[in-house]
């Protein structure tokens, strides 16, 4: 299904300044393997021939999972997006496996961006009502990914409910710790915030302080040995079925920082004591259309309803 008489197509090379591979086009070669199984795809994914399919799937999985050179770039041109919403919607045996590809592509920036044309969106939104864990996990990894640094589709998945779906989940999933991580890493990111997967960010369960409420602390590796930040997620319910958010984040610096600067702490106060010299930098900044935004950006919260 390739295109045999065309020598050269064209690639994303990495900007330093870019968090994905965005930037100038650089020559690449096509990669036959990918072709033929993009094409079959195309072919066989409108009746969702689910054996036929499978190992197809499995080729552009590689491709993309081993950053291939100019496979994202096959992927877009290819126009299969449309067919992985389908199968996502679908629920067959090839869903989770699809679920497992979305995510992988959702790295790309060149590729999510087209999400939302292609419907991809709203399938994977549409799987957060599964049971199935596994499904689960890898479609709220997209999600996470795809929100990573793109501020269109944030908003997208906002206006489509997303926060609502992952909140409920996250409420009742407190023994699945891998499920609990990426829902509070999807959170985080679609507030903004680009929280990274190799930034090795540790979440665990707080104290919480009022009825109703679940606490989430997030730590960070050090950085040169001096400073960490604390990522704070709450959720807490103020009415039957209506829930808010706030995810703020605090700098944590360590004791060799202080010995250094002869404990001169500053004296403002804050109300995370045990995180040393907590200093709030950002907290989610969207409230739903009929919840009023407040005046500052330092104390703007998720309002969703459940």
């Amino acid at each position: 299904m390739g295109h045999p008489n065309v020598a050269l197509m064209y690639t994303y090379t990495h900007s330093h300044c870019d968090k994905r591979r965005t930037s100038r086009l650089q020559p690449y070669t096509p990669n036959d393997n990918l072709n033929n199984a993009l094409g079959a795809i195309r072919v066989l994914g409108l009746e969702l021939i689910e054996d036929e399919l499978r190992p197809h799937l499995n080729t552009v999985l590689i491709n993309i999972k081993e950053r291939n050179k100019g496979a994202p770039e096959q992927v877009v041109i290819s126009g299969i997006l449309p067919i992985l919403a389908l199968s996502l919607r679908h629920r067959g045996p090839l869903t989770v496996l699809t679920a497992k590809l979305v995510a992988e592509l959702a790295k790309e920036s060149v590729v999510c961006k087209g999400f939302g044309d292609a419907g991809l969106v709203t399938a994977l939104l549409s799987v957060l009502t599964s049971t199935d864990r596994v499904l689960l996990f890898y479609a709220i990894r997209a999600i996470s990914r795809m929100s990573y640094d793109s501020s269109k589709l944030q908003e997208l998945l906002l206006r489509r409910g997303a926060v609502p779906r992952l909140v409920a989940i996250l409420l009742r999933s407190p023994d699945e710790e891998a499920l609990e991580e990426v829902c509070l890493q999807a959170l985080c990111n679609l507030s903004g915030m680009g929280v990274a997967e190799e930034a090795g960010m540790v979440w665990e369960r707080g104290t919480s302080v009022r009825p109703g409420e679940s606490v989430f602390h997030g730590v960070s590796p050090h950085t040169c040995g001096f400073a960490s930040s604390v990522t704070l997620v709450c959720v807490s319910q103020s009415a039957p079925g209506q829930y808010a958010v706030n995810i703020e984040v605090f700098q944590r610096c360590s004791s060799s920082f202080w010995n250094l600067h002869g404990n001169k702490q500053t004296a403002r106060w804050s109300p995370f004591s045990s995180l040393g010299n907590s200093n709030l930098y950002k907290v989610i900044k969207f409230s739903t259309r009929n919840i009023p935004r407040t005046k500052s950006l330092r104390t703007r919260m998720f309002h969703t309803f459940l």
